[in-house]
């Protein structure tokens, strides 16, 4: 099985073309961002660890971390950024290796692993990935898409996200076919 992480700032089409390349037989995807709001869970020592790092504020009425609370206060700098990637990444990377594990045992031929900054982040353990792709297109593609998906708050906070040097760099413009097509020439499949 192939491991392969899509990574790319907010607007790339990281989850289109994730969903799109899952139709095909033997390709299954996996989002990060679920992946990592189960590792701060109440009751995982992650979310005791959040709290202590952010504040109560990042508190839902029920206990639970509220996301969008927590990304204006971890947002604020690059400091607190950091705290929130030596945080979580790791936790996440944990995850990753027995979701692995169980696709594996389920005689998955790619496995595609979604995540905004498997590329960039230090924390991220990427000797999980046979392969981490970076989906790039220009600022003004970016705003379309997320403006037309109803996410432009979300242009700002990925603007400085820049990939690792071991990561591959896919042009992610054009239609989501064609991009598909890429990841795939990418992979080699």
């Amino acid at each position: 099985m192939k491991v392969i992480g899509l990574a790319g700032r907010a607007g790339s089409g990281k989850s289109v073309v994730a969903k799109t390349l899952a139709q095909r037989p033997g390709i299954e995807w996996v989002d990060l961002d679920k992946v990592a709001w189960q590792t701060y869970a109440p009751g995982r020592p992650i979310h005791k660890q959040l709290v202590e790092a952010f504040g109560e504020s990042i508190l839902s009425s029920s206990g639970e971390i509220d996301r969008e609370t927590l990304a204006e206060a971890a947002f604020v700098n690059e400091e607190t950024r950091q705290t929130l990637d030596a945080l979580v990444h790791p936790a996440v990377s944990d995850e990753v290796q027995s979701i692995v594990r169980e696709y594996q045992q389920r005689g998955t031929d790619i496995l595609l692993i979604e995540g905004a900054l498997l590329a960039s982040s230090p924390f991220v353990d990427r000797s999980i990935y046979d392969l981490v792709l970076w989906l790039s297109v220009s600022e003004d593609v970016r705003a379309d898409r997320l403006h037309l998906i109803g996410r432009g708050d979300h242009l700002e906070r990925g603007r400085n996200i820049t990939p690792a040097g071991d990561v591959i760099v896919i042009d992610a413009g054009g239609s989501v076919d064609e991009v598909a097509h890429r990841v795939l020439q990418a992979i080699g499949s």
